[in-house]
């Protein structure tokens, strides 16, 4: 009986079928006639692609939507990964300091706007002592580009207040973060008088905790002449080591104690010694890191 119905149930359901599906069947199943252009066929180039062709589109989803609508779309996509605006500003250093002979203030921030090419930076720093006016100060406009994934030139305007003298220089720098994740940046200053000189400087944020950070950081400042102006001898002017210890409560927020040693150096450390000036110092520090 299986093999009965087995034979039946193939020619059941063909006599169901409606006729036109019954031609479409048998024009499946048959076997197609032979090509009288085969021989030509093989020798024949295969038609191109769209892609192929000299007026292909650089993105295919041009060539069955509006270009102008995937053109808004495109930018739009570049916009919300990567291209944006952002801003930032923080506060790096804002500290009282104590030695055996002074109470000090001192501040260092920075901040930026622009999109990850290119941006707007400013700098700004200074110190000076409580019971006496402000020592030195200064503020950077510049204009910075991203060079690698990692670095930034940067090029704009100094305007300093040094021991009473206002100064204005042209500075060009590059700023990023160095292999082992070094903070570092170095920036030449020309002055409207002609005067030529340089910094360089160095972070390190080493986690002791995910909220403990000891960050060791130093400066290194040049000058390429004499500047009787501001007791400076050429070379080597001086330099700042510090360490501190701080404490994020947030990436927002996070008080430090630290301390920090200061030295003129070289020609710079001659001059002041005959006036009589100290030329080292070692303070304690306190303050608050904060980001906005």
């Amino acid at each position: 009986m299986r093999m009965i119905a087995a034979f039946v149930a193939p020619l059941v359901l063909v006599a169901a079928m409606p006729a036109a599906a019954q031609d479409h069947a048998q024009h499946e199943t048959q076997t197609p006639a032979p090509d009288p252009h085969a021989g030509h066929e093989a020798t024949r180039s295969p038609q191109p692609t769209p892609a192929a062709t000299g007026d292909a589109q650089a993105n295919a989803a041009d060539l069955y939507f509006d270009p102008t609508l995937m053109a808004r779309a495109r930018e739009q996509l570049i916009t919300e990964n990567g291209g944006m605006r952002t801003h930032a500003i923080i506060v790096e250093r804002l500290e009282a300091g104590f030695d055996d002979d002074s109470e000090t203030y001192a501040w260092h921030a920075q901040g930026w706007y622009g999109g990850d090419t290119h941006r707007f930076w400013w700098k700004s720093e200074g110190e000076g002592a409580f019971e006496n006016e402000l020592e030195d100060a200064e503020l950077q406009l510049l204009y910075s580009r991203a060079v690698t994934p990692y670095f930034d030139l940067q090029a704009g305007v100094r305007q300093s207040y040094l021991e009473g003298e206002d100064r204005t220089d042209l500075v060009l720098g590059v700023q990023g973060l160095a292999p082992y994740w070094f903070e570092v940046g170095a920036a030449a200053f020309v002055s409207a008088e002609g005067d030529v000189t340089a910094r360089a400087e160095a972070e390190y944020d080493l986690r002791l905790t995910q909220r403990l950070i000891l960050q060791p950081s130093a400066e290194l400042n040049f000058a390429a002449q004499d500047i009787p102006d501001l007791d400076i001898g050429a070379g080597f002017t001086d330099a700042e080591v510090g360490l501190r210890l701080r404490y994020e409560f947030s990436r927002r927020f996070a008080p430090y104690v630290g301390v920090e040693w200061t030295s003129a150096l070289g020609e710079t450390r001659n001059i002041r010694e005959a006036f009589g000036e100290d030329t080292q110092s070692t303070r304690t520090v306190i303050g608050l890191r904060a980001l906005f």
